[in-house]
């Protein structure tokens, strides 16, 4: 038995194991095949068969005898002798195919004797099963689709450089089937969450990418220019102003499956492009979101993990409801051990003596809302593995949200922390147009002392207010995020078919 093609060692150069492929693709050409074919002759998917005929036995297919057609890319080829097994892999579905020379036209078997690892081709045969039981094609006709002229990585060693995964995405998904069942999964993860929204008298809309005013986050923008109109436009860091303006305009129930994009730094829970949903809600605030949340997590876990409960960076989770819930303030206590957050000397200390190089004089530079929630990420943040609703944010740090009647300081607002990180922020909508006019120039003045993530002004979005928005609620959950948790994936790079990468010297 020899494993072709024999060249393929991790000795040789990858420019001779391009040389040797070019000349086998002349060969293949030589032999009457056309080099680039515009189309495959197939009736079924591999992944169909396997669906169709995986259980069946060695009896059954023999009695049955199904034919099919099919089309893959050549994992590997086992040769022994005048016989040859070769596996084709499509999507994550792979099958044998079974190749011998007095079964095959002779023009075939010398396109087989041409073929590489990588390649693609057709196969036309009937289904069996070998006597190590795997399902097989027996062919009975090849087809050359195309040659891969660049070798796959190395069978001993793989794909195994983390950069150079994320930079040659494509060939990741060829040796790596664990990465494309990842990304199916984050498919269906989208498609549950759209049927859920639609199914509950929500409307899917799309707005502006392109923005004059940088606004619904706090967050540093990319700034780009439209040429004919001579003005400077962001790319969106949210779409949340424009999708409170259709709440305005009568769209009672909204949602968009937005990408943003926010020009800060990355991180195994941060790229500068990402996915978010956003929806709004009218006539309601944010204690029905919190409902509405747990309703849609726990059921999206149970349709893509089959239960309650899944594991995530060696942690198991439970999305059983209700889920936990902590004011900012409680949850400061709670995992801390801070009980006095009300004394702005005590915030300085305790966020000086617990953070990580954060100095006495930048504590002090910090208004009492901030200080209260970076004590919270210091704190807190980290120990949130199961699903957790933090409440009670400061009105400082939320210019869009809707005050507590009974203390002003705070607003109705929520994030929701699942493994240790933001999963999601929601707050009854702020819809007094005076107040946000009010709220606005507090950033203004925020962004002159210096933070370039403070929220920009936007008189229209104020107009609007004017003309009356009703009661709303609104939330963000990061797509990203929840397919982080959900496949188990230690990166969000994992789970970003093409992440920002830092250019290569």
């Amino acid at each position: 038995m020899s494993e072709q093609p024999p060249v393929e060692s991790p000795e040789v150069e990858e420019s001779e194991l391009i040389r040797v492929r070019r000349e086998k693709l002349d060969r293949i050409v030589a032999l009457g095949y056309d080099a680039y074919p515009t189309k495959a002759n197939v009736d079924t998917t591999i992944a169909e068969v396997v669906a169709t005929y995986g259980d069946k036995t060695t009896a059954e297919l023999e009695a049955e005898k199904p034919r099919v057609r099919i089309a893959g890319r050549i994992m590997t080829i086992r040769e022994f002798g005048k016989t040859a097994f070769l596996v084709l892999s499509e999507k994550t579905a792979r099958i044998q195919a079974y190749c011998r020379k007095d079964a095959l036209p002779e023009r075939e078997w010398e396109l087989y004797r041409n073929l590489d690892s990588g390649d693609w081709i057709s196969v036309e045969g009937t289904l069996f099963r070998t006597k190590t039981n795997e399902l097989s094609v027996k062919a009975e006709k090849l087809d050359f689709l195309v040659k891969a002229l660049r070798p796959l990585p190395s069978k001993w060693h793989g794909l195994t450089d983390v950069e150079q995964r994320y930079r040659q995405r494509y060939v990741d998904l060829i040796v790596n089937d664990d990465v494309k069942t990842t990304f199916e999964t984050r498919a269906r993860i989208i498609k549950y969450i759209r049927n859920w929204f639609d199914s509950h008298g929500f409307i899917e809309v799309e707005t502006p990418m392109m923005q004059p005013i940088a606004g619904g986050a706090a967050a540093r923008p990319f700034i780009t220019k439209h040429n004919a109109l001579d003005m400077n436009l962001f790319l969106r860091i949210a779409p949340e102003l424009y999708l409170k303006r259709l709440i305005v305009g009568g769209m009672s129930r909204v949602y968009e499956i937005n990408r943003n994009f926010r020009n800060e730094g990355i991180s195994t829970q941060h790229n500068p492009e990402f996915t978010m949903l956003e929806f709004y809600q009218a006539y309601a605030d944010y204690e029905v979101l919190i409902e509405e949340t747990q309703e849609l997590l726990s059921g999206l876990v149970r349709e893509v993990r089959g239960g309650e409960t899944l594991t995530f960076r060696g942690n198991e989770i439970s999305f059983a409801t209700p889920f936990a819930r902590y004011s900012m303030k409680e949850a400061i206590a709670h995992f801390g051990g801070i009980a006095d957050v009300e004394n702005r000397a005590t915030l300085i200390d305790e966020v000086v003596a617990r953070g990580e190089g954060i100095s006495h004089e930048y504590a002090e530079s910090l208004i009492d809302g901030k200080l209260l929630a970076l004590l919270f990420e210091i704190v807190a943040e980290k120990q949130l593995i199961n699903p957790t609703f933090i409440t009670d944010f400061p009105t400082e740090i939320s210019p869009l949200s809707k005050q507590r009647k009974d203390d002003p300081r705070f607003v109705e607002r929520f994030e929701l922390y699942i493994g240790g990180m933001e999963v999601a922020n929601a707050f009854s909508e702020l819809n007094d147009a005076d107040e946000q006019a009010r709220r606005f120039a507090q950033q203004i003045a925020e962004r002159e002392r210096g933070d370039d993530e403070a929220h920009q002004a936007d008189d229209d979005y104020v107009n609007a207010l004017e003309y009356g928005m009703p009661p709303t609620a609104g939330e963000g959950i990061g797509i990203d995020r929840v397919a982080m948790i959900l496949t188990d994936s230690a990166s969000i790079r994992d789970v970003i078919l093409f992440p920002l990468m830092r250019p290569r010297a």
